[in-house]
This record gives C-alpha cells, sequence and structure tokens, in this order.
C-alpha cells in the first residue's frame, strides 16, 4: 500500500511543480504589524458593540450571588480595556498616551466609557502601527516593572488581556440575559 502512494507521489510531483510555477503572485506577506492590527479589530469589533449594548441602568452590573467581592464591574472591565490600550500602546509606541489614566479611572458616564473605550482602540491600532520588523524585538524597558520587553511581546500580552476582561464582559452580559452580538447568530 505505501509502495502505491509513493509511486502516486512521485508521478504527480511534475505536475505539481508545474502548476506552481505558473500560479501568479496575488499577494505578499502581511506585516507583523498587520497580523497584531488584525487580532487587536477582532477584540474591538467584540468588546466596543457589547458595551454599546449594554444598558446604562446595568452598565455598573457586579455579580453578588457567589464569590465575587471586590470584583470589578462591567463597566470597570470596559475602563480596564480602555486602559490598557492607552497604558501599553504608549510604551509600545514610545510615547506619553494622548488621555492620562486617571482619566478613564475617573470616567462615570456609560457614554464616557464608550467613548474612551473606543478611542482608545484607535490609539492602541497608531501604536501597534509603529511595530517594524527591526523595532519589534528591541529590548525595551519593561512597563511591568524591573526588566526587558519587547514591542512584539507588549502587543502580544496586550491582545491577551483584552481578550480576558472582554470574557468577563460577556459573562456579564449573560448574566443580565443578553447574548453577546459576537455570539448571535450571522444574518
Amino acid at each position: 500500500m505505501l509502495n502505491k502512494f509513493l509511486v502516486v507521489a512521485l508521478a504527480l510531483r511534475p505536475a505539481v511543480a508545474a502548476a506552481q510555477q505558473k500560479m501568479p503572485v496575488t499577494a505578499c506577506a502581511p506585516s507583523v504589524s498587520a497580523v497584531l492590527q488584525q487580532q487587536l479589530s477582532r477584540v474591538e469589533n467584540d468588546a466596543l458593540p457589547m458595551a454599546n449594548e449594554m444598558p446604562e441602568a446595568k452598565f455598573n452590573f457586579v455579580p453578588s450571588n457567589g464569590e465575587f467581592a471586590g470584583v470589578r464591574s462591567f463597566a470597570g472591565q470596559a475602563k480596564m480595556l480602555a486602559r490598557q490600550n492607552y497604558r501599553i500602546g504608549g510604551f509600545i509606541a514610545g510615547e506619553k498616551p494622548p488621555v492620562a489614566l486617571d482619566v478613564v479611572e475617573n470616567a462615570k458616564t456609560k457614554a464616557e466609557i464608550v467613548k474612551l473605550l473606543g478611542d482608545s482602540f484607535a490609539y492602541a491600532h497608531k501604536a501597534l502601527g509603529t511595530i517594524t520588523e527591526k523595532n519589534m524585538v528591541e529590548p525595551m524597558p519593561s512597563p511591568f516593572g524591573a526588566g526587558q520587553a519587547t514591542r512584539l511581546g507588549l502587543a502580544v500580552a496586550l491582545i491577551a488581556d483584552l481578550r480576558d476582561h472582554y470574557g468577563q464582559m460577556v459573562v456579564y452580559f449573560r448574566m443580565n440575559g443578553m447574548v453577546p452580538p459576537a455570539s448571535r447568530p450571522k444574518k
């Protein structure tokens, strides 16, 4: 059986090689920055619509049935996304973020928080746009304390952290009897 497979594979080899030579090159490989931005867009396209849809009356929802002492509210999770976009984005871009972290922390209304969240994603995209093949693994001081980090490592950590907080927002959304926009069937 193995011999038959080998014979067929060897017989097809010239045809496969000829077909590959005739295939036009239609696209270049995406940059690291583009791949990271695509992943950031996925979080943004999941989290921002959910923050917009959470009713104002439930925006500060905190679970109370069970062991939830000290957890962030839905609004707190949304603010955490915005804070991380600004904080880590600033380190990646090598600049002071355009919004101070205490402005995010002190936001109170749904409208303020949703605007900050949307603006923070725009800033994070800008920051990820500064990542190049040349600088992506250059050592830089870590924003998390002692040690070194890289722009690529910070970008991956940012996206993973955003996904974590988005997941907590999903749970709160569902605890309020709602289906997150990203979980709804596509029409």
